[in-house]
């Protein structure tokens, strides 16, 4: 038996929670740019906010741009619904 040089990385469970709620910020954040941003947008800042918190390895590039995703829903959602009158909350 020979054992290999390069040692096995094992992501647990907490780095794929972290990839799957960044995920679903990044997909709350696109409905908010349709719906009522005020409603759905800063829970999709706190889903990202706790994936980033959760992240460690691969998954932390994803957690970032979610957060980000999530600060852009936010304006461009507030300014989609003021331009066609549509209800903020």
């Amino acid at each position: 038996m020979t054992a290999s040089a390069e040692p096995t990385r094992h992501d647990g469970a907490r780095e794929s929670v972290a990839g799957f709620l960044a995920a679903l910020a990044i997909f709350m954040s696109a409905i908010a740019l349709v719906t009522t941003p005020v409603r759905i947008a800063p829970i999709a800042i706190l889903v990202a906010l706790v994936a980033v918190g959760m992240a460690q390895g691969r998954s932390s590039k994803l957690a970032g741009a979610a957060l980000i995703a999530g600060g852009v829903g936010w304006v461009l959602g507030m300014t989609v619904a003021i331009a066609a009158s549509r209800p903020l909350f």
